[in-house]
């Protein structure tokens, strides 16, 4: 893929949608985690050939959008800030889990696209809220019970991650195939 003026405004797009999602649906409890972000890392896995670039775009989406999280806190006009201790352990979960997702399916069928969709969110799920089990910042028992607890505590943000993915890559993708190729598609063909 070549970077070209279209391609740097489709990433700014990206990255105001993010930052506009997390600014309208994170502090409500009943929709925080509906994001763009897991479908931008998927659709950069599926459409960069190039494997070590493939993190950028949704890389570029989590910081600048946390930066304008960051200073809308700072101002008071926002609940929580956008930087937080261990932050980079959920970025690199979050983009190892959508972009090597990306790289596996590769976006060429429906099938695969529904696949990803689910696969990204469960994965980052799994592994984000065992790495908050472990952790000395959230109390939870160290037994079976404590990390079904903490599974349990997260469902509401599995769940609007997970719809959040289902809905935005193929929006993300059509917009993405109608830009590029003047081609109203959902796969990578």
């Amino acid at each position: 893929m070549k970077i070209n003026g279209r391609l740097i405004v489709f990433t700014l797009v990206l990255v105001v949608l993010a930052a506009a999602c997390k600014y309208w649906f994170g502090p409500n409890l009943n929709w925080s985690g509906f994001s763009p972000v897991i479908a931008v890392a998927l659709f950069s896995g599926m459409i960069l050939k190039q494997k070590d670039i493939s993190f950028i775009f949704p890389l570029a989406a989590l910081l600048l959008s946390d930066l304008v999280v960051q200073l809308l806190y700072e101002q008071n006009m926002f609940p929580y800030p956008g930087f937080y201790s261990g932050q980079w352990k959920n970025y690199a979960i979050l983009l190892l889990a959508g972009t090597l997702t990306g790289w596996i399916i590769k976006g060429r069928s429906y099938k695969s696209l529904v696949l990803g969709g689910i696969a990204a969110p469960t994965v980052f799920f799994l592994v984000s809220n065992f790495n908050v089990w472990l952790s000395q910042e959230v109390v939870y028992s160290r037994d079976f019970s404590g990390l079904v607890n903490c599974y349990e505590a997260a469902l509401p943000f599995y769940r609007n991650s997970l719809v959040a993915t289902l809905v935005f890559l193929p929006v993300i993708l059509f917009s993405y195939n109608y830009l590029t190729r003047q081609k109203a598609a959902l796969i990578i063909a």
